[in-house]
């Protein structure tokens, strides 16, 4: 399996100090003083707006990322990368346990596949928690995959809100099956 790997760099187009990581890193401010271009050689990351992976997430696969403004108009809604998390590559089954609100409460269902909408395939308004026993997800405030995002890995998770997600709803999920 290759190493993952991702470059940021301080100014646009890949020029400036540059930063190369390959696994976690929890606060960037010591080697950049901020995040305008990035490359991912390889493997996937999650990267996030403040240190210590808190704040908005955004999901990056190998490609080129060569200014924030491509970045945004992928999705992205923030404007620097104060640290990022390295996606490790899942070989197996997938499986998550979402739940209609905190501490597993109300209605629960059992996923092994992508989502795009559970108000449409479970009739649940709303998931404020969920355990996931397999694989590595990605949760998305909207349907289809679209609005602010939440990596989760296997773990119980209670409840968002307690997680710095207050106010989001999650409504559509999916696994992460790039390779790493």
């Amino acid at each position: 399996m290759p190493n993952c790997k991702i470059t940021f760099y301080e100014e646009k187009n890949f020029q400036g100090r540059s930063y190369e990581c390959m696994s976690d890193c929890s606060d960037m401010s010591s080697y950049l003083s901020r995040c305008q271009s990035c490359r991912v050689e390889s493997g996937c990351f999650m990267v996030y707006e403040r240190n210590n992976y808190m704040g908005q997430q955004f999901f990056m696969r190998r490609g080129e990322y060569n200014d924030m403004q491509r970045m945004m108009s992928m999705g992205m809604m923030f404007d620097n990368i104060r640290s990022c998390r390295m996606i490790p590559y899942h070989r197996g089954q997938f499986r998550m346990k979402i739940y209609e609100r905190e501490n597993y409460g109300g209605q629960s269902y059992e996923m092994m596949d992508d989502c795009d909408n559970i108000q449409d395939r479970y009739r649940m308004s709303d998931c404020q928690s969920c355990n996931v026993m397999d694989g590595h997800w990605l949760m998305y405030e909207q349907a289809h995959y679209k609005g602010r995002m939440m990596y989760m890995r296997p773990g119980e998770y209670r409840s968002f809100k307690d997680m710095g997600m207050s106010g989001m709803r999650f409504m559509s999920m999916r696994r992460v099956t790039d390779m790493c």
